[in-house]
């Protein structure tokens, strides 16, 4: 066969690269994917189906219920999207199928996929999540999509409330990082939904990990399903080098400084533990001229997209977040995670860590383990069945910032203040101070700073 989009002449032979595109189609093609989604693949560049996909493909079309047990970064959601797809072109029905995510970041980016891979078929979605007007959701929905992707409270919202709106005909249920939808006390919200949709339906069920809450779920829901298990403990991708360095806590803003420096010219994500030390740590460091970017759940929707959205296309290269953005948030070019905050729960620092080193890339991470968190950090080591090496660093060099540190320290604090003040004022107004983006006011406090610690005092 000849390829009309290299050369006019149907005679001519094809040139290499359209063989290429071919052999690489094929490989989903063996499958079982049919051909407009073998190219719709091809198009999204993803040249070999993932371990999680070519277990988990063959069985989903043969209409097999599924438990996909699977490390983050390995491609669940084409494993799940593409035989949905599938069938949606068997059958063609709206409101045809129905995936619960755990975060609302997560939500849209599995909408993303399913656009990027049904865009040559036509495939509707839609996103019904938290943080966005019930009313512009509903009419979304009246439109009947193919697909609805929700946050289970928002879900439930809509169950009950609009009116018109129901489940009855939905042929497919997924649940995305279930564990961690289960870890978010979504379990009453999830009975419900269960009891609304069809007991005659596919139901795929995802995790990285199994919890005895999943496996609760999966007797509940699905029907004599096929495990479909990728890695069976708790691992980390073969391709990051994982660090720890061991640190004074009051010294760790010092030593963050230092390593942003050590390790300029790369993109970062910086976790912390809460919402407030996430703002705090993103004033500090761009009062000192880095382009660092804040992500948490305090933040309205629209700030948090467009943190992701910033961050995605590099106009940002430090990201600092919460673990809302510690699942299955696909940014491909993150190349060091740096726990600031070692998580409380081990599991969630195989989630964090694999935010980098994604799709066979190489990745580096960093865990601040001060004199608090040697038990934590221990337990994370005997999680992940390895001991970590310490990440080189010298302490004089670390010392010499300090100054230039509690200087950033002061007027991070007092911009936390005026925001805080700020929002009391006028909460009705969607002020830009969850974003903090111009940091208003900051370097004119940095070059008069002074004048405006009398005034503080």
């Amino acid at each position: 066969r000849t390829c009309a989009a290299h050369h006019p002449s149907p005679a001519q032979s094809c040139p290499s690269i359209c063989w290429e595109q071919k052999e690489r189609s094929k490989q989903y093609h063996s499958q079982g994917v049919t051909d407009v989604l073998c190219e719709a693949c091809d198009q999204l560049g993803w040249k070999t189906p993932t371990k999680i996909q070519v277990e988990a493909i063959p069985v989903a079309l043969q209409g097999r219920d599924i438990i996909g047990l699977a490390e983050t970064g390995s491609g669940k959601t084409g494993a799940f999207a593409l035989p949905i797809l599938q069938a949606l072109l068997e059958t063609p029905q709206r409101l045809f199928v129905l995936v619960l995510t755990p975060t609302r970041e997560l939500a849209f980016q599995i909408s993303e996929q399913f656009e990027a891979l049904g865009s040559s078929i036509g495939v509707q979605s839609a996103v019904i999540v938290g943080g966005i007007d019930m009313m512009s959701q509903a009419l979304t929905l009246a439109k009947k999509p193919h697909v609805v992707i929700a946050t289970p409270g928002r879900l439930i919202d809509h169950l009950e409330n609009t009116k018109g709106f129901n489940l009855r005909a939905l042929k497919y249920l997924v649940m995305d990082e279930a564990d961690r939808i289960l870890n978010m006390d979504f379990e009453t919200e999830v009975d419900k939904i269960l009891k609304v949709i069809p007991r005659d339906r596919k139901t795929f069920l995802f995790s990285a990990t199994m919890t005895k809450k999943v496996q609760k779920l999966q007797r509940a829901a699905l029907k004599d399903p096929v495990k479909c298990a990728v890695s069976s403990k708790y691992q980390t991708v073969e391709k990051l080098q994982q660090h720890y360095i061991f640190i004074p806590s009051k010294f760790k803003d010092s030593y963050l400084v230092y390593i942003l420096n050590e390790l300029a010219g790369n993109s970062f994500m910086i976790f912390c533990s809460t919402c407030n030390n996430t703002q705090r740590t993103a004033l500090l460091l761009r009062n000192l001229g880095f382009t660092a970017i804040p992500l948490h759940g305090q933040m309205s929707q629209n700030k948090r997209l467009g943190s992701l959205n910033k961050f995605k296309a590099k106009a940002r290269s430090i990201l600092l977040a919460t673990d809302v953005a510690s699942r299955g948030l696909d940014i491909p070019h993150v190349d060091v995670v740096i726990n600031f905050d070692i998580p409380t729960h081990s599991k969630d620092y195989i989630h964090r860590v694999g935010r980098t080193a994604r799709a066979g890339r190489s990745g580096k991470s960093i865990t601040f383990v001060t004199q608090y968190d040697v038990e934590l950090f221990q337990r994370i080591e005997h999680l992940i069945g390895k001991k970590l090496p310490v990440f080189p660093t010298q302490e004089e060099e670390v010392m010499m910032l300090t100054e230039r540190v509690a200087e950033a320290q002061r007027f991070a604090r007092m911009e936390l203040r005026e925001q805080g003040e700020k929002k009391k004022r006028s909460r009705d107004e969607a002020n830009d101070d969850d974003d903090t983006e111009g940091a208003t006011g900051v370097r004119n406090k940095v070059a008069g700073g002074k004048m405006k610690r009398r005034k503080a005092r």
